[in-house]
């Protein structure tokens, strides 16, 4: 069976994902992606599908993987059972190279990062003491924002770099996983959703563009981005016009319009709920901040 491709979207101001998942059983196929992924089971217990490899998983169990490895975490099956109370939950983290910085990885102190990434292809399962250091961080990440959280995910890999035995291979070979229709599917949708934000945009337009009928693409792109289309899109729009209120003297108003929005109260709204300030405030604020880190550079 080929692995689904999966699409976990960053959030505002983000270079990389970090999710806490709660569910009743992981739901997520046979699956890839093209990110790296640290993935802690905090709750629940099962067979997990890595590459060639398949094992039993409990709280605490701890892997890295390389990109492209397809896996799959199925719970025990008390956990589908109708009116089980039991809770799959864990800490995911995706990130690519780029979250780091290319030139980031070119320096010469970066030596281990890149010696690591060439070893996650076989995926690492992390045990011991440098488990527990990562666990730690991984309930701590969940919390943090901005520069914070980007130390303490570069830390976490620093731990892995040096953990020696403690970060053993999971696989026996280097083991790719591709979609190409289902990637090619979720490239176009993406390109295509955001070369038309400031127009009307349905559902039934993206499915016409992945060449899917509308329930079947709405199950889809759920699946895959575990968001549903209707709060991509908001997201996608919201994320535009911050960039706009940012780096654009443009009206409030005309910004409104040109990330789809037909109502400017609805607009301020939406944008209130996901950045906690209206959008004139985050512009004040953004401003605010570029003119005293200018007076610390200057003075």
């Amino acid at each position: 069976m080929k692995p689904a491709l999966e699409h976990l979207p960053k959030e505002k101001d983000e270079s990389f994902v970090v999710k806490y998942f709660d569910y009743h059983y992981y739901p997520t196929p046979w699956h890839y992606h093209p990110e790296m992924e640290i993935v802690l089971v905090t709750e629940s217990t099962g067979k997990r599908f890595i590459g060639d490899h398949v094992s039993d998983f409990m709280p605490g169990n701890l892997a890295f993987l390389g990109p492209n490895i397809p896996h799959t975490y199925k719970n025990d099956d008390n956990y589908y059972a109708d009116g089980s109370e039991l809770r799959a939950k864990s800490i995911v983290i995706h990130f690519s190279p780029e979250s780091l910085g290319n030139d980031f990885l070119k320096l010469p102190e970066s030596y281990l990062l890149n010696k690591l990434f060439e070893e996650a292809v076989y995926g690492l399962e992390i045990k011991g003491k440098t488990n527990q250091v990562i666990s730690n961080k991984l309930y701590d990440i969940v919390s943090m924002q901005g520069l914070k959280r980007w130390i303490c995910l570069t830390e976490m890999l620093l731990d892995i770099a040096t953990a020696k035995r403690e970060a053993q291979k999971i696989t026996h070979a280097p083991y790719i996983g591709y979609n190409e229709k289902e990637s090619t599917r979720l490239c176009n949708v993406f390109s295509w959703v955001t070369a038309n934000l400031s127009k009307e945009i349905n559902l039934a337009e993206a499915a016409e563009v992945a060449q899917m009928n509308t329930n079947a693409f709405s199950r889809f792109f759920s699946l895959r981005t575990r968001k549903t289309f209707s709060g991509f899109l908001q997201e996608m729009r919201l994320q535009k016009a911050a960039k706009l209120l940012i780096e654009t003297e443009m009206p409030v108003t005309k910004i409104c319009f040109e990330c789809g929005y037909n109502n400017i109260s609805n607009f301020n709204r939406q944008f209130l709920n996901y950045y906690n300030m209206n959008p004139l405030k985050y512009k004040k604020t953004f401003s605010d901040n570029a003119s005293i880190s200018g007076k610390l550079v200057t003075s």
